[in-house]
């Protein structure tokens, strides 16, 4: 599945970290910025698909990396190479090669951990900032602990969030996820979305789904054809490299990586837009507002649809207009 349109492909560079970027790249019409895409788990740039047609078409410059571990992108074994530090200098690597002095940064799920490191570390490269599902992420302040995250999802809406990073981030959870990948892929694609609140969130449910080689129905986002693409090329690259997003939490690798960041920097002055999903039972909007609230100093625009994790996909129309409208009103 190609986005390449119009004459304008993916391209390849190496970064100054020795590893291999896949991305896409339209250069924009004299006065439009260009727009950052940055996937999550378990991603690759062809999920921002609807957002790359609908932006182009309206003349964006475009920079829509496969990110460390996925697609074309290098994907190394070792969970260092995915601290957050690592990955800022690939993006602006990758924007400097490109010439983009400045640009507008737009992260989903795990991309927006990237997107508010580039913000802490980069404030002067970019114009404005838009999380989707996922807004700002603080640095760690402290070792992972995975009770003290427990409880604040508990005292917060009464369950658990996060349940789910053990696992991910065990020795053989990449092993286990290959041998019953479309298991797998239900349980992040579900529905409903409802499931997650039982059968992800829960410290061991994601475990027991895939070990019973559990299913559910596809989204209606999804086709079957999308869905054996998707299974087929995560399976080519190995789950090892997107697991390590996690990996770098929970052996608190990200936590030592994030020490030297000043505290001025954990806040900016800058326009940000968040797009909630209320059907996202992992990444609640109440949560994601407490870190956007501290975050955000200067223009903060908050939507919310009734739409799952995966709004970009099930709700690319409203996601477009939203992020248009928002960019629309940035002084570029």
């Amino acid at each position: 599945m190609s986005m390449s349109v119009n004459g304008t492909a993916y391209k390849k560079l190496k970064t100054s970290r020795g590893f291999t970027y896949n991305y896409y790249r339209v250069i924009g019409q004299p006065g439009k910025p260009t727009l950052v895409f940055l996937h999550g788990f378990p991603s690759t740039s062809i999920d921002w698909r609807h957002q790359v047609s609908f932006f182009q078409a309206q003349g964006y410059g475009l920079v829509v990396p496969d990110m460390l571990g996925y697609g074309g992108t290098d994907k190394p074994s070792d969970p260092m190479a995915y601290v957050a530090s690592g990955h800022t200098s690939d993006i602006i690597d990758i924007l400097d090669a490109e010439k983009v002095e400045k640009s507008i940064l737009i992260g989903h799920d795990w991309g927006s951990r990237v997107v508010s490191r580039l913000a802490d570390a980069h404030p002067d490269r970019f114009i404005g900032y838009a999380f989707i599902a996922v807004g700002y992420l603080a640095p760690p302040v402290a070792p992972h602990d995975p009770d003290a995250i427990a409880a604040v999802f508990k005292k917060s809406i009464g369950r658990e969030g996060f349940g789910y990073w053990e696992f991910f981030a065990e020795e053989d959870a990449a092993s286990l996820v290959e041998k019953y990948p479309e298991s797998f892929f239900n349980l992040l694609f579900p529905n409903p979305p409802s499931l997650w609140i039982e059968h992800l969130a829960p410290t061991g449910a994601s475990r027991k789904w895939v070990e019973a080689d559990r299913r559910s129905a596809l989204p209606e986002f999804f086709t079957e054809q999308e869905k054996d693409e998707r299974i087929k090329t995560l399976l080519q690259g190995g789950f090892t490299g997107p697991f390590n997003w996690y990996r770098v939490f929970t052996q608190s690798l990200e936590y030592v990586d994030c020490q030297g960041i000043p505290e001025d920097r954990k806040s900016t002055t800058k326009p940000v837009l968040y797009i909630g999903c209320s059907q996202d039972y992992v990444c609640v909007p109440a949560l994601m507002r407490v870190a956007l609230g501290t975050f955000a100093k200067g223009p903060l625009t908050v939507e919310e649809f009734d739409a799952s994790h995966w709004v970009m996909l099930s709700h690319a129309e409203q996601v477009n207009r939203t992020l248009s409208d928002w960019i629309k009103g940035l002084d570029a």
